[in-house]
Parts: C-alpha cells; structure tokens; sequence
C-alpha cells in the first residue's frame, strides 16, 4: 500500500494544521508550487437531489421514543473512531449500533447530539467530519483525506440522505465542554467526546440511556426484519458455498471454509456478524472456536456457527452440524437427532405471551432426558435440571435475542430479558447443543471427540414463531439429502 504521508494531526480536530510527512517517506516535502497546482482544477462533484435511507422514517420513530424518554436532557450518542490495527493501519471502522440504530450513519467520528427543545422535545443534529478541505491539502496529504481513503458525503448530502440536521463535528468537543444542562451519554466509544462531558455526566444516567437503547432494539419494526430475512437468506447461500467446497477444505484446512463463507458475507453484505466458527472434528466442542486453522476430515463433523451482516448492520446468526463426508456414523447421528429433538421442542414454545426462558427451558428437558437415558447421568430428569448436572456436556444457554448484534440487546435489564415475557416483532436464536470434549472419561470413547449444535433464527409473530433461516434444512436425513444435491 502507499507510504508517503502520515495522519499524525487528526484532521477533526486540527483542520489547519500542515500535514506532517511520514518518516522515512520518499518526499522531502511539499513544494509551494505543488500545493498551489493541488488546489485547483477539480470539479464540482456535490451530489443533489439525494434519496433518504431505506430506514430513514425508522429512525426518526426512535429518535422521538428516546426524546420522550428523556425530556429536558442533551443526550450524547457517538459513532466511534477509528482504532489502530498496527503501526499505521486501522482496522475496518463498524459504527457503534446505538448511533446507528438512531441515525442510520455508519461513518467514523460521527456524533448524534439531541438538543433539548420546548418542554418535553428535542432537536436532532447529526455531526460528521465534512468532505476533505482542498485548500490546505488534507484531502491528498492527510492519510484520511478522501485521496487516499474515498470520498465522504458533505454535511448537505448527509442531511438530504439521513433526513437529520448536519453540522461540522471537528468544534463539537469543544462546544459539549462548554454546554450547560443535564447530559447523558453512550460510553466506550469516543474518549475525546468522553472527556470533553467528563464534569457533565455519571456513571448511573449513562447507564440508563444504554439501557434504554438495549431494550429498545428488542422489538424488531418492518425494516428490521426485512434486514434480518435478508441477512439469513445470504447466510444460507453461504453455507451452501461451503458444501459445495469441502473436498477443497479438506486438502487445506478450516480456513478454507472461513474464507467460503466469508466471500459471500462481502459479496451480497458488509462482512460477517461476527467471526465465523469453522469448527471440524473435536473442534466443535469448543464453543467459540474461531481460530479456524485445524484440519478437515472425512468422518468427521464440521460444526460451522456463521451469520452475513447485511449492509446496514443487521446480523444472522446460524448453526450447521455436517458430516463432512455427507453421511452421519451411527453414533454422531445419535446425538445429531438429540440435539434436533431438543431444538424442536425449544422452537415450539417460542410464541407471543412465553417466557423468555421457556425455551430455553424446553430445550434443556429433553436434552437431560437424552443424558439420562444413555447412561451418562442418574435420573431423574427433575433432579439433573434442579442441579444442572446435564451442563457438563450442553454448557450454554439455548438462545439469545438477535439484532444489530448478534448478542442484541445485551445491556437490556435481567426482568426485560431473560425473566421477561416474548412479544410479537422479537427475534432470538434457538440454539442447543452437546459437546463431549476429546478427553472427558465419564463419557464412552465413542462420544469423545464429537461437538454438535443447531442454531436457527426465530421470529415472534403475532401467532407463533417464523423460522427465518428454514432454509437450511435441520433433520439429519435432510441434512444428508441436502448435501449429496449440492456436491452433484
């Protein structure tokens, strides 16, 4: 990549700085001749006439809900920055979800500021780093000027598609240190608009506003649904890709699979809701394996736990136990269709009116009752739940609610979540397992070794549930069925 120049001014806060040369760089430095030929002979490109966002009636609806939920306050709602990869290199910048979820932005440094307004109201404002300056140089000199990482929208062409007010973000600090009044604001993101509130706000309100936020994401509207149908149906296509590559992935390694899946993630969304599980043989008893670099075997399971980001930051989240030679052996089938059984009975007691935890509860019951049965636990199935003795081999809870994150609505109150009641809009996973670690000797040496999850993405409807990833097919046989189509 190019090494010329270096971004040692942050171009938000000091605009009219001279852009320092990157040491070691080939230039000496800039010439008052060449700076003067950089400032002119470039057209005019503002774009007019903008569409809004897919989502921008949306946000406006949960901007004026977090209004009324806290009259009278300046409310603090920042994108994030950029965070250093390696020396100079940045890793890919994803928006904060609550600044998103509220503006529909994705861009670095971004700021959304609701200015208390009458009695009970507030005004929007959205703050964004405004196109590169041409006159001092900081859109080729500067390592985020658009030369060198792309053209940004103007602060006009963010309100025409945001549908929100836009203002200049590189004196916001200043101002916010300056402002009087009652604050909040969303942590972890941005340390310099942090300390410009630092005497302004508290722990304890900052909190509730994150929490408001969490459990206002947990009822999903029209949009968001649609995104999350779109996100499973791309995942689908992914784990589809994947079969059709194994004997490929068996001559190299999990990578392979990982780098599968992770293409159509780019192709048809923004990347991968998080990192791909590309778990083959003993593996898959380790829940979040994500180094992906073990070998892939005929005979073994490959347990792939994957979800496509769709480009406005709706996550899938979906699970697949496969024989990577396409047949189960007897005993991997065995506890495939235990596992099976248990999600069907989790997915049957997802419906409008259900305890959060009554699936999860469901799923439990009959994977004990499988435990019991084989002889790995002394029954009854009452005693083992009461004590949880089955968790040996099932570990995890059965699901969680499924959103912009893929652990959505996490900083959501215990009573609003997991002691609360399902309503009609909410989307959670429903996803049990088994996993019999490769050297547990209170477990025959034939489960050794053998990790099996189900995971689909379950919708409340206003009568039911809606598996939103049915397109995948669950059942051991079908699952077989599936996989000789797809290999020819």
């Amino acid at each position: 990549m190019a090494d010329e120049l270096t971004p040692e001014t942050p171009e938000e806060e000091q605009p009219q700085k001279k852009h320092k040369q990157r040491k070691n760089g080939l230039y000496p430095g800039v010439s008052d001749e060449l700076a003067e030929n950089m400032r002119t002979g470039w057209a005019d490109t503002e774009l007019h006439g903008l569409e809004p966002i897919a989502q921008a009636a949306h946000t406006a609806a949960r901007r004026a809900a977090l209004s009324a939920r806290f009259p009278g306050e300046r409310l603090v709602v920042p994108a994030g920055r950029l965070k250093t990869r390696s020396n100079d290199t940045e890793y890919p910048f994803r928006a904060s979800t609550e600044y998103a979820y509220l503006t529909g932005d994705q861009t670095e440094n971004g700021v959304l500021v609701l200015e208390p307004s009458g009695e009970t109201g507030h005004t929007a404002t959205v703050y964004l780093l405004p196109r590169s300056d041409r006159e001092n140089g900081e859109f080729w000199l500067s390592g985020q000027g658009e030369l060198w990482v792309g053209r940004r929208h103007s602060l006009a062409e963010a309100e025409q598609l945001l549908g929100i007010p836009a203002k200049d973000v590189r004196k916001l600090a200043e101002e916010l240190a300056e402002a009087e009044g009652p604050v909040r604001g969303v942590r972890g993101h941005d340390s310099v608009i942090e300390t410009a509130l630092t005497d302004k706000v508290t722990k304890e309100r900052d909190d509730e506003l994150r929490v408001y936020l969490s459990e206002a994401r947990a009822v999903k509207d029209d949009f968001e649904i649609g995104e999350l149908q779109k996100a499973v149906d791309s995942t689908v296509r992914g784990f589809e890709d994947v079969v059709k590559v194994l004997d490929k992935a068996e001559a190299t390694s999990e990578r392979y699979i990982e780098g599968t899946f992770f293409l159509r993630a780019r192709v048809e969304g923004n990347d991968v809701g998080y990192g791909s599980i590309c778990a083959a043989g003993p593996h898959a008893c380790t829940l979040h394996w994500v180094r992906n670099d073990g070998d892939v075997r005929s005979g073994d399971l490959l347990l792939l736990d994957a979800g496509v980001e769709t480009h406005s930051l709706y996550t899938a989240d979906v699970t697949r136990t496969l024989p990577i030679n396409g047949t189960y052996t007897d005993i991997q089938r065995k506890i495939y269709d235990a596992v099976y059984a248990s999600q069907e009975a989790g997915i049957a007691a997802v419906k409008p009116g259900a305890k959060f935890r009554d699936f999860h509860d469901a799923s439990q019951h009959v994977l004990a009752e499988k435990l019991v049965e084989w002889g790995l636990l002394e029954g009854p199935v009452e005693r083992v739940l009461e004590l949880g003795l089955q968790r040996r081999w099932t570990l995890h809870g059965t699901g969680h609610m499924l959103g912009m994150d893929v652990h959505d609505c996490a900083a959501a109150r215990t009573e609003a979540y997991v002691d609360g009641t399902l309503e009609p809009g909410m989307c959670l996973t429903v996803e049990p397992g088994l996993y019999f670690q490769a050297d547990d000797l209170t477990v025959p040496e034939e489960y050794r070794g053998i990790g099996v999850r189900i995971e689909d993405d379950i919708l409340v409807t206003e009568d039911g549930n809606r598996n939103l990833s049915a397109g995948l097919p669950r059942a051991s046989a079908d699952v077989e069925a599936w996989m000789a189509r797809l290999k020819g």
